[in-house]
């Protein structure tokens, strides 16, 4: 019975962080909201800096001519752009460009705002806990 139990807990737990992300993605930027986990990985990981294509496939774990047609997208829309490598003159750097950088910023901007409006309609407590939840919610990822 206990290990029911467990379950429930586990299948509420995941469903309550799913919710939160649907609610989250909702109200993010109407052009994210077209882009493929790829594509929007792609534009996080740029927000670190220039990369190469290679370097963005290993990240996300894809083969490279799967990433080369998320970059194409992203490149058609004018998110990013390719730059000549600065040591290696066979490989392109590919970068954020303004438009991308306008719209990475606009989806923090509404992941923040969203979450501020939502904390300020809880109390103290709840609000402790959740930041208590979050901080266990990060070690369990980190343990694996």
């Amino acid at each position: 019975m206990a290990a029911k139990k467990t379950e429930l807990t586990a299948e509420d737990f995941v469903g309550a962080i799913s919710l939160i992300v649907k609610r989250v993605r909702a109200d993010a930027p109407h052009e994210m909201r077209e882009l493929t986990w790829t594509q929007k990985s792609v534009l996080k990981h740029l927000e670190e800096g220039p990369v190469t294509s290679a370097e963005l496939a290993r990240r996300e774990g894809v083969k490279p001519q799967s990433m080369g047609v998320a970059i194409a997208v992203l490149e058609e829309m004018e998110m990013i752009e390719r730059k000549a490598h600065p040591t290696d003159g066979r490989q392109m750097n590919i970068k954020l460009t303004s438009k991308g950088v306008a719209l990475r910023k606009r989806v923090k901007e509404a992941k923040e705002t969203w979450i501020a409006r939502t904390l300020e309609s809880l109390d103290r407590g709840e609000r402790e806990t959740l930041l208590k939840a979050t901080e266990l919610m990060k070690r369990m990822v980190e343990v694996q």
